[in-house]
Parts: C-alpha cells; sequence; structure tokens
C-alpha cells in the first residue's frame, strides 16, 4: 500500500515489509495548469503559446556534495557511469496521465560512497519564455517497486510556487543501512539546470 507523504516527510524503502527490494522507479509528473486569458499583455509573453517543458535531473551526491557533473543524470546524460541510475527520456511538454519522465535506481547497486540521489526539475528556458511553477498543476513524484510495480509512497506538491523556475523534488538517502525517501518540495528561482547544480556543489 502506497504511503502518501507531505513535504518533509521521510519514509524507509528497504526495512521489514519491502526486504529485498533492489531497484526502484522514480515517477514525477505535473500538468500545465489552464491558462488565464490576459488579453493583450498576455499576448506579450511567449507562454501564452508554448508548452511548458521541464526536465527531470538526478543528482548523485557523495558526502552531500555533487563533485562533478559526471554525476548528473539527466536528458543529455541518460545513463550513469557506474549503470545503477538511468533516466528514461525527455518529456517536451507534460500532456497526458500518469509519471512524464522516470528514473530507474539499482539501490543495491549503487556504490557506497554515493549517500544521496536527489531529484529535481527545472524549467527548459523558463526565463526566456516567462515561465514558472506557478503555471503548473498535479506535480508529483513517486517511488515504485521495480519487481512488481507497486507503488511505494507518493508525494503530491501542493504549495504555491508561483514565480520558482527550479524544483528540489525529493531525495533517495542512505541512512543506517536502509534507503530511505525524503519529500522535499522546494522551489528555486535557478534559471537552469546549471544553475540548480551550484546549489550542490562543495
Amino acid at each position: 500500500m502506497s504511503v502518501s507523504l507531505k513535504k518533509g516527510q521521510k519514509v524507509s524503502l528497504t526495512k521489514e515489509s519491502n526486504s529485498g527490494l533492489n531497484t526502484v522507479l522514480v515517477g514525477l509528473g505535473w500538468d500545465e495548469a489552464p491558462k488565464k486569458s490576459g488579453g493583450f499583455l498576455s499576448s506579450l509573453f511567449s507562454s501564452a503559446s508554448q508548452s511548458i517543458d521541464c526536465d527531470a535531473s538526478a543528482l548523485m551526491l557523495r558526502n552531500g556534495k555533487l563533485l562533478g557533473t559526471h554525476d548528473v543524470v539527466y536528458f543529455g546524460n541518460l545513463a550513469h557511469s557506474t549503470g545503477t541510475v538511468t533516466h528514461l527520456g525527455d518529456n517536451l511538454t507534460g500532456e497526458g496521465a500518469g509519471d512524464d519522465e522516470q528514473i530507474i535506481v539499482n539501490l543495491a547497486q549503487v556504490p557506497n560512497d554515493y549517500d544521496r540521489i536527489v531529484m529535481v526539475v527545472n524549467i527548459y528556458k523558463a526565463d526566456e519564455r516567462h515561465q514558472h511553477f506557478g503555471m503548473i498543476k498535479n506535480a508529483f513524484i513517486r517511488i515504485v517497486d521495480s519487481r512488481n510495480n507497486a507503488e511505494l509512497c507518493r508525494f503530491n506538491l501542493s504549495d504555491d510556487y508561483t514565480g520558482m523556475t527550479a524544483m528540489i523534488f525529493g531525495e533517495l538517502y542512505r541512512s543506517d543501512g536502509e534507503w530511505k525517501f525524503n519529500a522535499i518540495g522546494q522551489g528555486t528561482t535557478d534559471s537552469g539546470l546549471k544553475e540548480l547544480l551550484a546549489r550542490f556543489h562543495d
């Protein structure tokens, strides 16, 4: 049975009830909110006609720090060199039900020096297109057991993220020999992935 998380809540993924859990699917989803009719003024902004392109990335941290871009798994680098984290590809519009982007993580094989895998999403060309997370609804992150496709937990983002152009959705992390998930839901005003990554550098 899936656990519904609130912002800041943590849950163990690999303790008793999920013993033997090796690989999880991290599903991230969002929908574009209906555009408000703003007449002449709204026509000045390209967001009135362009879809919002959200890009999900997984940051593999060592001692809580990102040591290089080789530890970033995203649409431009779909698989980590260890083979333990794989991005299943970019969704350009967020249309349709279910997950918009998916990342596979083999928890059992992640090298011990990696202690956190942070899931982030940024809006492509957010500043140029005058787009932000206030224009998005139904955003969520969920963790699925790859053995049987059972959803282990889900975090629905419900805060008002108007003006935020990037989002730290949540993180998988090691603690006392277990893998856990932390529902973060922190919006940022970073203009792109490069600026977002800087938050995690040593």
